[in-house]
């Protein structure tokens, strides 16, 4: 019995396995995750594992294969039973069985750890010595009924050799020690130290027990038959060895006991006292026993002698089954060694027909040729372009800022004798670029580039040094030339064979009269097969596609360094194409425009035409008025007087529609040509058109228009409707003074120039005209009216459904992501200045272009039935931004998802958006568009809501369709068309 450590220390377990009615095996509930690890490692190394072969190493811990469940478990060899199976114990639960070798295999080292089951023994308790098989069996059956599975309290006692803890155990406050000894399995010892003799009495025992197992196994073999004993074979094996091992170590043991007990039955007398008899007795009894013991191991040596008999039989028969496989072999060595040698040669065969076709490094070779040696150049004259076109450039940079009259003559002066130059650069450019294969040699970069990523996949940086190809090429030689070095000595084998077999020819020729040696012929082929068949392995395992990690660095460095010329020589094509194609338009314009100047004659007759009919629209107007009052008033006349009026209107929209065409062609020659236009021509007023982004004119005046006064919508500023060509504009009045003026045509510009980009793709509100009244301090802007189709009204009268209101709010979106990318903040999103054209197209209305970002986003109409448009942020004083955009986005979606739904508020006045129902879809989007850190108008079209809505993009003008156009700096905008056309 060792000294236990750990005395008095208590833990928590969970049984495991039962042995006897007093020992068992648990598991600290501590390492439940450890069993977990331990499986899935043993899962995944077990069946790749080698299987453990000759003599097992019974202190070191193995994988076995359980054969209940077919998994894998941490085991110990506990004997070797004979060459095919070994008894095992499963050091991590405590059970054994007898195994197959090949079931049980090599784990790695950081598997070999301590076992996770330890092994108690209850404190104080032995078993009965003559305790019969049934009591033996009840009584384990019960301690199992007490502590398997279930967790148990364990106080540790003592340790005995073996490992085996002695221990109290309690379940649920129930002494399981107290428990067995009631119900009979065991009997409490006569003192607690004496725990030695409880084990050795606990060892006679479950000796007796498995004598009594093996002397039933004969039965259980005649009466169940062979099927029953090969289930069983395990165990009772196990059982018998265990019995034949402890057999002569119990008797010594239990000598001592029985020693004592005879002492203690005699009374204290001398030994000079004792009887003759009785101590003749003794010696008998002790003859007895050696007797036993020496004839036990007579029939473990005859046991030992009959397995050895049989082991040598088994080792005769595997000899003679090798001799014989030996004969075999030497019977046919030649015919399987030439067998095996034309398999080899067909495959060479194939192998060097492969390479034959694809050859080693071929492909990048030739590309490293078409990248060094046939790059094209940057031609002499792009350089001395590039120059002048900066100096032209710089010229009319000058001009376009200067003010001053004298100056501005000397800067076109001067500006002209660069164009001239830069005339006769952009000739010799052209001249130069004509004669260079640009198209073809581009063509042949892609192809190349295409090709190499096919079979190298994507290039990465290159390296600077100007010696990858070198190295490359130094590299490709060495292994072609071990390669060559390898295929002739392969070609020389297989001569030598050759000739080795014309020889033998000769030598079995009956009719041949040479005559040869035929030993000496004979003598050396197995050195010449053994050579061929060498040389021909060593071809087979070279193979060319095969790299290691250096050879592989030289490749893609080489790759990618073909790859960067490439790149580099694609891009100075381009520049090359591109100026060149400049070099040709500038040469174009230059023809027409080099020794002349543009005027503005054809827009002033234009505005005479204009004018002309403006007045005479005037006067009919004042005639219709006049006849209106007329006590002859005719119906009819007065219907002739309309016509001439609608005719006179007409035709002063397309004068005004020329004339805007006129500016159009200015502004084009002004942005490309001749920025001096403005100046020499002020009168014209090209700038102010420039500067409103082509909106502003000053031929068409609001008295002319059949204009209606929208008096339920003016409550803020003056709003009149009328009809050109059959669809109905807005003329918005804004109040203006002299300083307020700029900033207004400023943002209208600025506002324009962004629907502009993308036009009716844009999700804004189209501005038509920006003109001015003469008789009052205002500026009007005209838009395209959609009676009935803000949100507002519609909301209020037919309300949208989910699918309409997702197409709706994307355009919305999209008009949001146009004016953020614009660097433009709405800051006025509301109910009525967000429109729903035909209830599928959401369009972001215009806003009021005198106040700045924060004024109209601190406006009262800033809310939409209760709830409030205005961010967090911007109550709180911060300027406005495309997140407060994207907040008030959020609000209208909201409004219009939960119709007529409660709702509350949180404290910062966001709405709450968890408890309203709603698709969970859109409910994800609002609650990221609710939060600090709000998505973009961009991600907000990316989200999962829109992915499946189709926005229809509608035009502006209802009942025509929006037809894409080449687009050109000097050309109108169609729906502008529309209108004054």
């Amino acid at each position: 019995m060792d000294g236990d450590t750990d005395y008095g220390k208590v833990e928590d377990v969970v049984g495991c396995h039962v042995e006897d009615a007093v020992t068992f095996w648990a598991q600290n509930v501590s390492r439940c995750n450890d069993l977990l690890k331990l499986s899935c490692a043993l899962a995944e190394a077990c069946p790749r594992a080698n299987a453990v072969f000759g003599t097992p190493d019974f202190s070191k811990i193995y994988g076995g294969c359980f054969s209940e469940d077919g998994c894998w478990y941490r085991c110990m060899v506990q004997r070797v039973i004979n060459n095919e199976k070994c008894q095992v114990l499963y050091i991590d639960y405590g059970n054994s069985e007898v195994l197959n070798r090949s079931d049980i295999v090599e784990i790695p080292p950081n598997l070999q750890c301590p076992s996770v089951a330890k092994k108690y023994a209850l404190w104080g308790l032995q078993i009965p010595t003559h305790q019969n098989l049934n009591m033996f069996d009840q009584g384990k059956k019960f301690l199992s009924s007490l502590v398997f599975e279930k967790e148990i309290k364990i106080r540790h006692k003592a340790k005995h050799k073996d490992g085996t803890i002695i221990a109290q155990a309690e379940c649920e406050k129930i002494d399981i020690g107290e428990e067995v000894a009631k119900a009979g399995f065991a009997a409490k010892c006569t003192s607690p130290g004496n725990t030695k003799d409880a084990e050795e009495k606990k060892t006679d025992v479950v000796e007796n027990q498995r004598r009594k197992i093996k002397l039933t196994v004969p039965l259980l073999i005649n009466r169940s038959g062979h099927t029953l004993y090969s289930a069983s074979r395990g165990y009772f094996d196990q059982v018998a060895a265990s019995t034949r091992n402890r057999n002569f170590t119990g008797n010594r043991m239990f000598a001592p006991k029985e020693k004592m007990l005879a002492s203690t039955s005699v009374s204290d007398t001398s030994l000079a006292d004792i009887r003759p008899d009785q101590k003749l007795s003794e010696e008998k009894e002790v003859l007895r026993r050696e007797n036993v013991n020496l004839l036990q191991r007579q029939k473990e040596l005859e046991l030992k002698v009959q397995q050895l008999k049989c082991e040598l039989q088994r080792e005769k028969e595997a000899s003679r089954k090798t001799a014989e496989s030996f004969e075999e072999t030497l019977r046919t060595y030649i015919g399987t060694k030439m067998r095996s040698l034309a398999v080899k040669v067909k495959a060479l065969k194939e192998v060097r027909h492969t390479s034959k076709n694809s050859c080693f490094g071929e492909q990048l070779s030739e590309a490293i040729k078409v990248v060094t040696e046939g790059c094209l150049t940057v031609p002499c004259s792009l350089e001395k372009l590039q120059k002048i076109w900066t100096e032209y450039d710089l010229a009319q940079e000058r001009i376009q800022l200067c003010r001053n009259v004298d100056e501005r003559d000397e800067l076109i002066t001067k500006r002209d004798e660069v164009q001239q130059n830069l005339y006769s650069a952009v000739e010799e450019l052209i001249l130069e670029v004509d004669q260079l294969p640009l198209s073809e040699r581009s063509r042949t970069l892609q192809e190349l580039s295409a090709s190499l990523e096919m079979v190298y996949g994507q290039g990465s940086e290159a390296d600077d040094s100007e010696e990858i190809f070198q190295q490359f090429f130094k590299w490709k030689n060495v292994k072609m030339k071990k390669l060559i070095c390898v295929r002739n000595d392969t070609d020389t084998a297989l001569q030598i064979l050759a000739d080795w077999f014309s020889g033998i020819v000769k030598c079995f020729d009956l009719m041949s009269e040479a005559s040869s040696d035929l030993e000496e012929v004979v003598g050396n082929l197995d050195e010449i097969l053994k050579k061929v068949e060498l040389a021909i392995c060593e071809e087979l395992d070279t193979d060319l596609h095969e790299y290691d990690e250096t050879e592989k660095g030289i490749i893609m460095s080489a790759y990618n360094k073909v790859i960067h010329k490439v790149c580099q020589e694609q891009s100075m094509i381009t520049v090359i194409k591109n100026r060149y194609l400049a070099s040709v338009e500038f040469k174009k314009q230059a023809e027409e425009w080099l020794n002349r100047r543009p005027d503005i004659n054809n827009l002033l007759l234009i505005k005479k035409t204009v004018k002309s009919l403006k007045a005479q629209l005037r006067w009919k107007l004042v005639e219709k008025n006049n006849f209106e009052e007329s006590d002859d008033y005719s119906e009819f006349e007065m219907t002739r007087i309309k016509e001439e009026i609608a005719d006179l209107r007409n035709r002063v929209l397309q004068g005004i529609s020329k004339e805007q065409e006129e500016y159009e062609k200015l502004t084009y020659l002004v942005q490309k040509w001749f920025p001096e236009l403005p100046l020499l021509y002020p009168e014209a007023g090209i700038l102010n058109f420039m500067n409103s982004g082509g909106l502003l004119t000053y031929s068409l005046e609001r008295d002319l228009l059949d204009a209606e006064p929208m008096k339920e919508l003016s409550t803020k500023r003056p709003l009149v409707c009328s009809e050109i060509q059959g669809q109905k504009v807005l003329l918005k009045g804004y109040s203006v003074d002299v300083s307020s003026e700029a900033k207004v045509i400023e943002r209208v510009a600025k506002y324009h120039r962004a629907w502009d980009q993308q036009k009716e793709r844009s999700g804004l509100l189209q501005l038509f005209f920006l003109l001015f009244c003469k008789s009052d301090p205002l500026v009007y802007l005209m838009v395209p009216y959609y009676p009935g189709a803000s949100l507002g009204a519609l909301q209020a009268d037919t309300p949208l459904t989910l699918e309409e209101a997702l197409k709706v709010m994307k355009g919305v979106a999209q008009g949001l992501q146009t004016l953020h990318g614009a660097n433009i903040v709405h800051g006025s999103l509301h109910g009525n200045n967000v429109f729903a054209v035909n209830r599928k197209q959401g369009i972001v209305g215009d806003f009021d272009f005198t106040k700045s970002e924060e004024q109209r986003a601190a406006a009262n109409t800033m809310v939409v039935g209760t709830l409030s448009l205005v961010s967090p942020e911007l109550k709180m004083g911060q300027p406005a931004s495309p997140a407060s955009d994207m907040y008030a986005y959020g609000c209208l979606l909201f409004w219009l998802c939960i119709q007529n739904q409660e709702f509350s508020t949180k404290e910062d006045g966001t709405p709450e958006v968890d408890v309203v129902v709603m698709d969970d879809k859109v409910k994800s989007l609002l609650l990221n568009l609710f939060c600090c850190n709000r998505l973009t108008a961009e991600q907000v079209l990316r989200h999962d809501c829109f992915l499946v809505v189709d926005a229809v993009l509608v035009s502006p003008q209802p009942g025509e369709e929006y037809k894409p156009c080449e687009e050109h700096d000097s050309e109108k905008t169609d729906g502008k068309k529309n209108v004054i056309n």
